[in-house]
């Protein structure tokens, strides 16, 4: 059973798929920290290069089965045009400014 995004526990989770979804690049933007990090399946990357070729120059779309840890960690159907759809985990560092400064996503 899909979550609806607008009910997802966290506000900044919440605004991330929100953005994702909406291809809102400046949205997404707005909501990580200055010097936010990421890693996809345990490496980290260029947050600049991945999320512009894993989310918004192919499309990229969120569809969240369930979150715990209040809403900081989700299992997701996630698709673009590269990959596909695939089943991911998507783990979330909220910093005390409600902004996220680490996200780490890869297969579940």
């Amino acid at each position: 059973m899909t979550i609806q995004t607008t009910r997802l526990s966290d506000p900044a989770v919440r605004a991330f798929v929100t953005a994702v979804n909406a291809h809102d690049r400046e949205g997404f933007m707005k909501i990580l920290a200055p010097g936010a990090t990421m890693a996809d399946d345990g490496s980290d990357r260029d947050l600049a290069d991945w999320v512009d070729r894993e989310i918004f120059s192919s499309n990229g779309h969120m569809e969240v089965d369930n979150e715990s840890r209040n809403g900081r960690s989700l299992i997701a159907l996630y698709r673009n045009d590269t990959w596909g759809e695939m089943r991911t985990r998507w783990s979330f560092t909220v910093d005390d400014d409600g902004r996220i400064s680490r996200f780490e996503t890869g297969q579940a």
